[in-house]
C-alpha cells in the first residue's frame, strides 16, 4: 500500500487513502487529463470505424510515409502498447476484433501533452487517418483523441502474465483482454450454436424454454442441486435435464422441438465436466433412433463445414474426420473384444464377478453401473473418429425403448469423438405402463442408497398415459462441442465463467480432477 497522496478531480467521488501506489499514479493522470479540459468519464463516443475496418480498407495500397486522401475514422478501444519519443508517441490501440497502431504528435495531435498522461489499459477514442510508416506498418494518424476510462490497475503481461489456467478462468475478463485467440474461441462458440439453432429451424423444429426450477429433476441419472422457493414453502431441484418438458410437448401435439439451455448437475469437476453446462435436446415425433443420427451426423458434418471450411478438423494432435456417413460399433461387441470378456457384459451377475477379481476400485459401484464404468476403462478414449456406439443395455436406459431385436439392449447410440462422449440418441420410450415399471425400479435403488437414481415424475407418467407419440431423441453437449471445434483440452476454456471454489477458500484446488 501506499501514503502517496491523491486528490480526487472536482465534483468527482471520494477516494480512499489506501490504494496501491500504482492506482494512485493512474488516479493522478486521469486528475491531470481532466485539469487540461477533458471529461472524467464521458457516457459515449462517436466511434465511426472498428480497427479491422481501417485494415480492410487499405491492404497494401499505401506507399510509405504517405496519408490516405480520403475518410477520418473514429476508433475507440484499449491501450494496450505505448511507447513515448517526446514530442511523439506510438500506440496499439486494442478492441474486440483487433489492434491498429497509433502515431500522436506534438505537431499534428490537438491536446498533445496530456497523452503523457495515458496508461497501459485505459480506453481512449481518436480521429484521424491512416498512413504507412518507413518500416511498412498501416498506423492511424491521430489528430485528436479523448480519454474515455481510466484503467486503475497494470495490464498483465501478454508474454509472461496470466499463465495460471485457474487465474485465466477466475479473472476471464483480463483474459480476454490479453488473449485474442480467447475471444476468437468464443465467438466460435457462439457462431457454432446460431449455426444448430438455424440448421433446426430449417427443418421445421421449434424453439422451446422449459423450466430450470423443477419439482422433480428427472431426465437422466444424476444428483441435482436444491433450493428452496419462499413463497411457496416448497423445495424445488435445478433441472439435471431438459429431457421430460419436451417430452410433455410430444403429447400436447408440438412435433418438432429443441432446446438449448443450461443444466445444473451436482458432480465433480474435470477437463470435460462443469456443474453448470449447457445442452442442446432435440425431439421428433414418429421417428427413432436410427433417423436422429442421420440428423445428427449431418449437422455436425455441415457444422465443421461451416467453422473450418473442410469436413475435418484438429483436436489436441489428432485429425477428425466428421465426412459422412459415421462409423457404426456394437455396445456389447466393442467392450467383449476391449475387455477380452467370455460372456455378455449384459449379464450383470458375471459382470461383477469379473469386475471384482480385476477392478477392486469399483466394487462400491452398482452393478447396472459397471457397463458405463467398464466401457469408460476399455473403449472410450480409443474412439477419436466419430463414432455412434449403438444398441446400448438396456440397465443403462431407464428411458429408452427396448431393442425390437434383443429384450436385454435399448434403442440407444451414443455419439463419441476425440475420446469423449458428445450426443447420446434413442428411441423415446412412450409405453407408460413400462416407464412406470423403470421409475419404481429406480426409486428402489434411491432407496437403497443411490442418490443419482431417477426420482419418479407422477405428472410425467400422467402425460405419457395421454399418449405420446413415437419419437426420436437427442442430448448433444455445447461444451463439449465447442472444446472440438475450438481444439481446447479443458471444458474450463470454452465457459466464459466455469464454476471455480470461491476465492481465499481453504480446502482442495481447483485443478481439474
Amino acid at each position: 500500500m501506499s501514503d502517496v497522496p491523491v486528490s480526487a478531480a472536482p465534483g468527482g467521488p471520494p477516494r480512499p487513502d489506501n490504494l496501491h501506489e500504482q492506482t494512485v499514479s493512474r488516479l493522478n493522470n486521469l486528475d491531470a487529463q481532466v485539469a487540461a479540459g477533458f471529461e472524467a468519464s464521458p457516457y459515449s463516443y462517436p466511434r465511426t470505424h472498428g480497427t479491422r475496418d481501417v485494415l480492410a480498407a487499405h491492404p497494401g495500397d499505401l506507399e510509405a510515409g504517405q496519408d490516405w486522401p480520403g475518410e477520418i475514422y473514429a476508433l475507440a478501444g484499449r491501450v494496450t502498447l505505448l511507447r513515448h519519443m517526446g514530442k511523439a508517441a506510438f500506440a496499439d490501440l486494442t478492441d474486440e476484433h483487433g489492434s491498429l497502431q497509433l502515431h500522436l504528435s506534438k505537431q499534428e495531435t490537438e491536446n498533445f501533452d496530456p497523452t503523457k498522461k495515458i496508461d497501459l489499459g485505459d480506453i481512449i477514442g481518436v480521429r484521424g487517418v491512416p498512413f504507412v510508416t518507413r518500416t511498412g506498418q498501416l498506423t492511424l494518424r491521430v489528430t485528436s483523441w479523448q480519454p474515455l476510462v481510466k484503467s486503475l490497475h497494470p495490464l498483465p503481461s501478454k508474454f509472461h502474465g496470466l499463465q495460471d489456467e485457474e487465474l485465466r478462468a477466475r479473472r476471464r475478463y483480463l483474459d480476454l483482454m490479453i488473449n485474442p485467440e480467447r475471444r476468437a474461441a468464443f465467438r466460435t462458440r457462439s457462431k457454432a450454436i446460431r449455426y444448430i439453432r438455424n440448421f433446426l429451424d430449417t427443418r421445421e423444429f421449434m424453439e422451446v424454454e422449459g423450466p430450470t426450477l423443477q419439482v422433480v429433476a428427472g431426465g437422466t441419472e444424476a444428483k441435482p442441486f436444491k433450493t428452496h422457493h419462499n413463497a411457496l414453502s416448497h423445495d424445488f431441484s435445478l433441472r439435471i435435464s431438459l429431457e421430460l418438458y419436451l417430452k410433455r410437448l410430444l403429447v400436447g401435439g408440438f412435433e418438432r422441438v429443441y432446446e438449448i439451455g443450461r443444466n445444473y448437475r451436482n458432480e465433480g469437476v474435470d477437463r470435460t465436466h462443469n456443474p453448470e453446462f449447457t445442452m442442446l435436446e432435440a425431439y421428433f415425433a414418429y421417428g427413432d433412433y436410427g433417423d436422429m443420427m442421420r440428423l445428427v451426423e449431418e449437422m455436425l458434418s455441415g457444422l465443421v463445414q461451416e467453422v473450418t471450411g473442410s469436413d475435418r478438423l484438429t483436436y489436441q494432435g489428432n485429425e477428425v474426420s466428421f465426412a459422412l456417413p459415421f462409423k457404426r460399433l456394437d455396445f456389447v461387441t466393442a467392450l467383449k473384444e476391449a475387455a477380452e470378456l467370455d460372456f455378455e457384459p449384459t449379464d450383470l451377475a458375471k459382470l461383477r464377478e469379473w469386475t471384482d477379481a480385476r477392478h477392486p476400485e469399483l466394487r462400491n459401484v452398482p452393478d447396472y453401473k459397471l457397463l458405463d464404468k467398464l466401457f469408460g476403462e476399455y473403449v472410450e478414449d480409443k474412439l477419436i473418429q466419430p463414432t455412434f456406439v449403438i444398441d446400448v443395455p438396456l440397465a443403462i436406459s431407464p428411458l429408452v425403448k427396448v431393442h425390437r431385436s434383443r429384450p436385454d439392449l435399448a434403442e440407444r447410440a451414443d455419439l463419441f469423438v476425440a475420446g469423449f462422449e458428445l450426443a447420446p440418441i434413442y428411441s423415446e420410450l412412450n409405453d407408460a405402463l413400462d416407464q412406470r415399471a423403470r421409475f419404481e425400479a429406480q426409486s428402489q435403488r434411491r432407496d437403497d442408497g443411490d442418490d443419482e437414481a431417477h426420482e419418479q415424475d407422477e405428472d410425467f407418467l400422467l402425460a405419457l398415459e395421454y399418449g405420446m407419440p413415437p419419437a426420436a431423441g437427442m442430448g448433444m453437449g455445447m461444451d463439449r462441442l465447442a472444446m472440438l471445434l475450438t481444439d481446447s483440452d479443458s471444458i474450463r476454456d470454452v465457459l466464459l465463467f466455469p464454476l471455480l471454489r470461491p476465492e481465499g477458500q481453504a480446502g482442495e484446488a481447483d485443478a481439474e480432477a
